[in-house]
């Protein structure tokens, strides 16, 4: 299932995403040492397409019933959209330091979800209270930043934490910084949207 946070028209189709969804779950499956599955000539084709070789964002995040069991990606445009999908997959499985590797009995029931992120931009900001108010809950994927600390939270992460000051502290206590951090005016943030495709068991 493809999903937008932004409004806008999707950049990549359902069959694009269905198509990273494979390859992430492949790249996770050979590393576990399971056996290769060739991938049909639709699935194939789509990993051609020009639109997937685009360097975006991207993050890989992996669920276990419903639970979070890993979440690795880069902000920085840095990978095409294929090699940064298959990097991310192989980070959020094993290299998530908040979670144990994942296992080969655990992959069926894991389900992924892929997000495609827009470049970030600078969000200017008056006040702690103007930040609350210039923020698009559900919308705005959020990056915060004071020297060398930061953290970003995705656009999905709205659906679990809908208040803006609470969205804000959680993301600065994953900063490192004090969780009120954000009232103090003085953090750089920068917000971004995505297109995500997720799988459902």
């Amino acid at each position: 299932m493809a999903r937008e946070e932004g409004g806008r028209n999707a950049e990549l189709t359902q069959a694009q995403g269905e198509a990273l969804l494979w390859l992430a779950r492949e790249t996770i499956g050979r590393q576990l040492g399971m056996e290769a599955r060739e991938p049909g000539a639709a699935i194939a084709a789509r990993l051609q397409d020009v639109a997937l070789q685009d360097k975006r964002g991207t993050f890989v995040t992996l669920k276990e019933h419903g639970e979070l069991r890993g979440c690795i990606g880069s902000l920085a445009a840095i990978d095409s959209i294929v090699e940064g999908v298959k990097r991310n997959a192989l980070h959020a499985a094993f290299d998530d330091s908040r979670f144990n590797p994942v296992g080969k009995n655990e992959l069926a029931a894991i389900e992924i979800e892929i997000s495609i992120l827009t470049e970030p931009v600078s969000l200017p900001y008056a006040s702690p209270d103007d930040l609350l108010r210039t923020l698009r809950v559900g919308v705005d994927g959020v990056i915060i930043r004071k020297g060398a600390q930061g953290a970003t939270f995705l656009p999905q992460v709205w659906e679990q934490l809908p208040d803006p000051k609470d969205f804000l502290s959680h993301l600065c206590h994953k900063a490192g910084l004090p969780v009120d951090a954000w009232r103090a005016g003085n953090l750089e943030v920068l917000t971004y949207r995505v297109q995500y495709f997720e799988e459902h068991g």
